[in-house]
């Protein structure tokens, strides 16, 4: 096994020790899954690539929607122009603002999401610097937390940054059987329940005896402020 298959084999085993125990990890926090383990595609150095950064000549704001059906204020960057067996390919990068430095994230779906990988997208990590050139490593590309417990809100990929072909490499779906198909089917699980039928028009007021008011008729309850919003900010 090579030196680099070994690292990623390490860097898995450390990412198992967090999750099961550390006090930040989704599953010790509100996961209703007991930790088994995460899964991944075998290790592929054909998934570790060489990619240019085509910075835009000033980041633009942009929004990513979230599993809450809201919204996450990012900064795009540019776009990461790189190969994978012959194919050309482009994802979108994105700063998420103060606090987090140079680093930025790309958030991408793939032949695999909804199946083999988390439905809603994957992402993966970057050190920004000046000449622009990266490795894009594929083996590398986690789960958002959103993927193991309600409790938190991701940002999906947007549609430019759906690849055309299946990234057998990185994180696995964490449950199968809990897995939603695409972006979309993660925020309607989420959304509220809605009333079956819409409330029933107010009757018009019986007459009144004389010297007695007439009753009211009763208002149908109203949907609470602020249901579907976001209980968690974005961790990734």
């Amino acid at each position: 096994m090579s030196e680099y298959l070994n690292e990623l084999g390490t860097e898995r085993a450390m990412k198992d020790q967090f999750m099961s125990r550390h006090a930040e990890s989704p599953f010790v926090q509100g996961s209703v899954y007991a930790f088994r383990g995460l899964k991944y595609f075998p290790g592929d150095e054909a998934f570790r690539v060489p990619a240019k950064l085509e910075r835009l000549p000033e980041p633009k704001e942009a929004f990513l929607r979230t599993n809450r059906d809201g919204q996450a204020a990012m900064r795009w960057v540019g776009e990461l122009v790189f190969s994978i067996r012959g194919r050309k390919l482009r994802l979108r990068v994105y700063h998420a603002g103060e606090g987090v430095g140079t680093s930025v994230f790309v958030p991408f779906r793939d032949g695999t999401s909804g199946r083999e990988s988390y439905g809603p997208g994957r992402y993966l990590t970057l050190e920004l610097h000046e000449a622009d050139e990266y490795e894009l490593d594929f083996n590398r590309a986690f789960n958002p937390y959103c993927a193991y417990t309600d409790a938190y809100e991701c940002g999906f990929p947007p549609a430019e940054n759906d690849l055309p072909v299946p990234i057998r490499a990185g994180e696995k779906v964490w449950s199968t059987e809990q897995n939603p198909r695409t972006p979309s089917s993660a925020v309607i699980a989420l959304l509220p329940p809605r009333a079956d039928k819409p409330a029933a028009p107010a009757k018009a007021p019986s007459k009144a005896k004389k010297g007695k008011p007439a009753p009211r008729a009763k208002r149908a309850t109203p949907r609470p402020k602020g249901a579907g919003k976001p209980r968690r900010p974005t961790r990734r």
